[in-house]
């Protein structure tokens, strides 16, 4: 009997591997999950680098003016301006990985692919975030790089008010001023909370002091608590992934890890030793305050050939090469929960 001929979808222009085609809609779904869930990345300034292991920010100070003596030459103030920088470094590729064996895929009478990049692409950017947020919080306390000017702010609300919103309110504008007063742009002003404050929040404050910023027909509704909120000009976010009281999003949350001195070449805190964040309670900030740098964006790799042959499986891993560090200390702010 003559052998049929086969008809394989995976295969490009039917030609080459039989399996080329199909894993394109899981590399979709690793990268629509990473930015679905991803808050930070638009919040600080971003640098891709290629052929580089860090970005370099230069700093430089204020001025000062004086005035002329006619006959006498003008000859520059000495010393000025004063010039430092700041550096982000890559930290080391960080990867989240499966292995799916291929029987149990074809018996499974679910779809394991599906769920499964949707994790990979929720574990990197919860990473992501949360190397961010930390950045940010530690800035708050950080000194400037270049010496006279104002280093990074915190804005007591009080022991116990972190979910009480006038407190919240009142830190706002308290954060407002001093972002004014350090001439902070107000394009890129954001304030992160953690969901419980938001929601107290945009349901206890006067409407007359809450703005929403986008309207209804993109944003959702208060009564839905959807939308883009802001007050005193400062954009609301909420997430899980901030620091809040030495866990992440809420005093119940995930652990906030030690320093990870081997891996990670910036400084993200160290909560169990140094009880960096026991009192954090928000991230009140200008988009200038940190920086992160990419050198592998959010992507998804998959095993073929031998490998698939020889474990009669794929192994899925998405990676990501990131870093974050602080740049503009002065205009990073965080909540505490301090009298």
């Amino acid at each position: 009997m003559t052998n049929v001929n086969i008809t394989s979808p995976g295969q490009v222009n039917g030609a080459g591997d039989n399996r080329a085609l199909f894993l394109k809609l899981f590399s979709g779904e690793v990268y629509e999950s990473f930015r679905n869930n991803l808050i930070s990345k638009g919040l600080v300034m971003n640098r891709t680098l290629r052929g580089q292991k860090e970005a370099q920010f230069i700093h430089t100070g204020a001025m000062s003016t004086g005035y002329h003596t006619p006959g006498t030459p003008i000859l520059g103030t000495a010393g000025e301006p004063k010039v430092a920088e700041t550096t982000v470094t890559m930290d080391q590729l960080l990867v989240s990985s499966a292995f799916l064996y291929d029987l149990e895929e074809v018996l499974s009478h679910y779809d394991l692919r599906g769920p499964i990049s949707r994790q990979i692409g929720y574990q990197l950017a919860q990473h992501y975030d949360r190397r961010v947020f930390r950045t940010l919080d530690l800035a708050s306390a950080e000194s400037a790089a270049v010496t006279g000017e104002p280093g990074g702010f915190q804005v007591n609300i009080g022991v116990g008010n972190e979910y009480n919103a006038q407190a919240i309110v009142d830190g706002f504008f308290e954060a407002a001023a001093v972002l004014d007063e350090r001439s902070a742009p107000q394009e890129g002003r954001v304030c992160v909370l953690s969901p419980r404050q938001y929601y107290s929040l945009i349901s206890s404050v006067d409407t007359n002091i809450l703005n929403r910023d986008i309207g209804t027909s993109t944003q959702g509704s208060l009564n839905s608590g959807e939308g883009l909120y802001e007050i005193a000009g400062i954009k609301i976010y909420k997430s899980n992934n901030i620091p809040f009281l030495g866990k992440y999003g809420t005093s119940t949350g995930d652990a906030i890890e030690a320093r990870d001195s081997t891996n990670e070449k910036n400084d993200y805190g160290d909560q169990p030793t140094d009880g960096d964040f026991t009192n954090s309670c928000g991230l009140i900030f200008h988009r200038d305050a940190a920086a992160t740098v990419e050198a592998i964006g959010p992507s998804v790799q998959t095993t073929s050939g031998d490998f698939n042959v020889q474990y009669q499986g794929s192994m899925i891993v998405g990676r990501l090469a990131m870093g974050c560090g602080s740049v503009r200390v002065s205009v990073a702010g965080a909540l505490r929960n301090l009298a």
